[in-house]
């Protein structure tokens, strides 16, 4: 697919439907618990994209909910669960019983994951490391191998490389020609965005190049990589943007009671899901009050920085 270009923007839909197929490989939620894109993971729910592996690090409820719908066959990852109660349940289901799918898991650490991703990024087959050897991560594991130093002799850890097909990646803000600025605790994103071979953009909101260009370290996502750029406010709810919204506890906490039972959990993906049109029903159903609370109330904005000659 063309990733040169000028105006990048695109409806979540079509977005999703154009780069998004079965069978894919997705790395999502690579900023850790904060920026994980539900906007468009119920996107890809809403149009049954099936078969996938989904690759992060602690990726939260959003992975629990693409295994609740049944369309993933294997996860790479450091951990799945809920970050404010411990167990994903879907997650758990599919792993003990074969529920609604056979799933397989590819357990890495988060530092072994960034690694894996880095090494893909720079269009390695491996990583090098020291870490995770003495766990049991490593136990049976396709991704590690260990071997010794032919330099200097030491015991070492081969991990291989990670190269999703794409990477959906949400950020604060975006221009059309989908270069995107994001700030807070980024993880690895831009890690992901560059090993992968497409990416998907969403972005509270789309603002002019001339702010990009104001602020060009900001900028954790270069418009060359992006196939898509996709304004979405509130794209990442229920997890935390900063500068904009707080994580919302009480969806975790709602999420964690109306999944322990699996049609209670189908129950909870029509309710939140499948009866919604897109991200502005999604926002009517969770009410203004209850975004008023989670918006910003301590402001610290930054200073700005000259970067004349």
């Amino acid at each position: 697919m063309q990733r040169y270009g000028n105006d990048k923007v695109m409806e979540l839909g079509p977005a999703v439907s154009r780069l998004v197929a079965p069978g894919m490989s997705i790395a999502l939620g690579c900023s850790l618990e904060g920026f994980i894109p539900y906007g468009a993971a119920h996107e890809i729910i809403r149009q049954g994209i099936d078969r996938l592996t989904l690759v992060g690090p602690i990726s939260n409820i959003c992975v629990d909910q693409l295994i609740g719908a049944g369309l993933v066959r294997r996860v790479i990852a450091a951990w799945v669960g809920n970050v404010s109660t411990g167990s994903g349940y879907n997650f758990r289901r599919a792993v003990e019983q074969g529920r609604p799918r056979p799933l397989e898991v590819i357990d890495h650490s988060n530092f072994s994951i960034t690694l894996a991703l880095e090494a893909g990024a720079r269009g390695l087959p491996m990583a090098v490391s020291r870490s995770p050897l003495g766990s049991d991560i490593i136990k049976d594991n396709p991704h590690f191998q260990v071997f010794s130093c032919p330099h200097s002799g030491q015991r070492l850890l081969a991990i291989k490389a990670v190269n999703p097909d794409l990477a959906i990646i949400h950020v604060q803000r975006a221009d059309r020609l989908g270069n995107g600025q994001a700030w807070g605790a980024l993880g690895f994103a831009a890690l992901a965005a560059q090993a992968a071979s497409k990416v998907l953009l969403t972005c509270e909101e789309i603002v002019d190049s001339e702010v990009i260009r104001a602020d060009p370290d900001r900028t954790v996502v270069p418009g060359m990589l992006v196939d898509a750029v996709v304004e979405l406010p509130w794209g990442a709810h229920p997890a935390p943007v900063q500068g904009y919204y707080d994580l919302d506890g009480e969806h975790y906490l709602e999420y964690s009671r109306r999944t322990k039972s699996a049609a209670d959990a189908a129950d909870w993906l029509e309710q939140w899901v499948f009866s919604v049109a897109g991200r502005a029903e999604y926002l009517e159903k969770l009410g203004r009050g209850r975004m008023e609370r989670l918006r910003v109330s301590h402001p610290a904005p930054t200073g700005s920085v000259e970067f004349g000659w």
